[in-house]
């Protein structure tokens, strides 16, 4: 193993994203990864969603488990229990995502692993956490998205509460999950992390709570729009390609304005009083972009250094000059997929291989556990 968590050792007993996520994000730095899954069917994640047209695996699993030694196990026989525990002897991190008290059904719970190791860190991924009353309720991100506020706050006005497109919860939760993981083990003391979807979505809904019980107030649906920033969202030219701009503190957006031709107007020139006419420049962006083509509007507010992007699709981003030289598209093993989550100058992480097949490395770690 190479990168600066070469010596960390994982097993990986997690199912379908956010539990996975998070321990993808510690194999691409160097972490000896052992996913563990279930015999003759594994993980659900290999027959989800979209398809790799060469082989019929699970894109999604390939990106996922990519980087990861695996083995197929079933905790309810004596023999595979007695593997996963010699595993948990040398291990430092455990990643599961069972509804809680699973593994303690299995007689495998934390009471029992940190008797046998008392270092081992934990890191329970679930919809709602470990305690309180929601608890025992399936967990999925399209939950936690409806309960945290975030669907709440999405769409149009005048529209119904809106989800995200993508598997957002399960994504940031991996990442959470993968930070907390590290506190723990920074703190060198063997415990229990509890993670859930719900609250990881709760906190990036930042002082909006605050807002609500000092002030009763609420955050609108505004669409693309927030209610402290103007002008923000994207704008179709004339071409019908569409930008996104956002004017997120005074100096940008002064160029903005400026652009647009109206420097200097009092109406424009604090947030308080952009976001009193909200309407007025919000329309004003709107026909600036509908009466030009997008490679004009943005060549003009790139000038000014006014903040403003191309709305790309995955087609666009593909063949993008930016993403090619951040390498942020890596070829991993055969196949295309996203390339690590942050660059290192020091101690890099690296890409090995993608996601592999049901028990690949099953004879292996059956005689030589941890060892090569």
């Amino acid at each position: 193993m190479v990168g600066p968590l070469k010596d960390l050792r994982v097993l990986d007993l997690s199912t379908v994203l956010a539990g996975p996520n998070c321990a993808r994000y510690l194999a691409d730095f160097g972490a000896d990864v052992i996913k563990i899954e279930k015999p003759g069917v594994g993980d659900s994640l290999r027959g989800m969603a979209w398809k790799d047209p060469r082989d019929g695996t699970g894109l999604w699993w390939k990106l996922v488990n990519r980087n990861k030694r695996n083995v197929s196990l079933d905790l309810k026989i004596e023999k595979d229990r007695e593997l996963f525990l010699k595993l948990i002897d040398d291990a430092d991190v455990l990643v599961e995502n069972f509804r809680p008290g699973t593994l303690e059904r299995l007689g495998v719970g934390p009471d029992i692993l940190l008797q046998r190791n008392s270092k081992l860190v934990i890191t329970r991924v679930t919809g709602f956490g470990q305690t309180g009353p929601y608890k025992d309720r399936p967990g999925f991100a399209s939950i936690a998205e409806s309960m945290s506020g975030l669907a709440a706050l999405s769409g149009e006005p005048d529209g119904p509460p809106m989800l995200p497109p993508i598997a957002l919860t399960d994504e940031v939760t991996g990442v959470v999950a993968a930070f907390a993981t590290m506190v723990a083990l920074h703190s060198k003391v063997g415990q229990v992390v509890d993670v859930n979807l719900l609250e990881t979505m709760f906190q990036i809904m930042g002082p909006l709570i605050s807002l609500f019980v000092l002030t009763g107030e609420e955050q609108p649906r505004l669409g693309s729009q927030l209610p402290y920033t103007v002008p923000r969202g994207v704008y179709q030219c004339n071409d019908s390609k569409w930008v996104g701009v956002s004017a997120s503190s005074d100096t940008v957006a002064a160029r903005v304005i400026e652009v647009l031709g109206f420097a200097g107007d009092e109406r424009f020139s604090t947030f308080s009083s952009r976001v009193k006419h909200r309407d007025v420049l919000h329309e004003l962006m709107t026909k600036y972009c509908a009466s030009r083509d997008s490679t004009t509007v943005l060549k003009v507010f790139t000038e000014a250094q006014a903040a403003i992007g191309p709305v790309l699709s995955m087609a666009d981003i593909a063949d993008d000059p930016h993403f090619a030289a951040r390498q942020a598209i890596k070829i991993v093993g055969t196949t295309p997929m996203q390339g690590l989550i942050a660059a290192l100058s020091g101690t890099p992480g690296e890409l090995r291989w993608e996601g592999r097949d049901l028990n690949a490395d099953g004879d292996e770690i059956r005689e030589n556990l941890w060892g090569k």
